[in-house]
């Protein structure tokens, strides 16, 4: 705390302990996501796939690039996915050729409730002040702001 006798901040933090710092926030965000996935009964990038898709539909190459894995391994998961009725697949309206994955109703109760029993997650964010979460949300939306996503824009 600052001005408290004996408790200093520090003037500049590294990139090699900012970096440290957000390995160990995501680990810990990573673990709870994965744990209430598993509650749901899905994979990891089963409900990664479904939060991309929470965003809105997606075409299969975008999903591709933006859960960074292979065509084929997304093939997979969206069969997974589909075979439990939590995505569908539709036409693109803009290329016939191009099959759009969608959540279905189910697809978002199931991502809603994964999210929902996130309970570490949820536990520290509550836990901070509405100035550090507000802080928070600004630092996030400017770290990995790219010229062609802009600031804040999903992967």
């Amino acid at each position: 705390m600052d001005g408290m006798p004996g408790t200093s901040r520090p003037t500049a933090v590294s990139n090699a302990t900012l970096m440290d710092a957000i390995w160990d926030s995501l680990a810990g965000f990573y673990g709870d996501f994965t744990s209430a996935a598993a509650d749901e009964g899905l994979t990891s990038s089963q409900a990664k796939t479904l939060t991309v898709l929470r965003r809105g539909p997606a075409s299969m190459r975008s999903l591709a690039t933006t859960l960074h894995c292979d065509a084929s391994n997304v093939t997979g998961i969206i069969d997974r996915l589909e075979a439990r009725a939590l995505v569908r697949r539709e036409p693109s309206a803009t290329d016939r050729r191009v099959k759009n994955v969608v959540l279905t109703d189910e697809g978002i109760r199931t991502v809603e409730t994964i999210r929902t029993g996130m309970l570490a997650t949820h536990g520290a964010l509550d836990a901070l002040p509405d100035a550090d979460r507000v802080a928070l949300h600004d630092l996030l939306q400017r770290l990995f702001a790219t010229p062609e996503r802009g600031p804040g824009t999903p992967g």
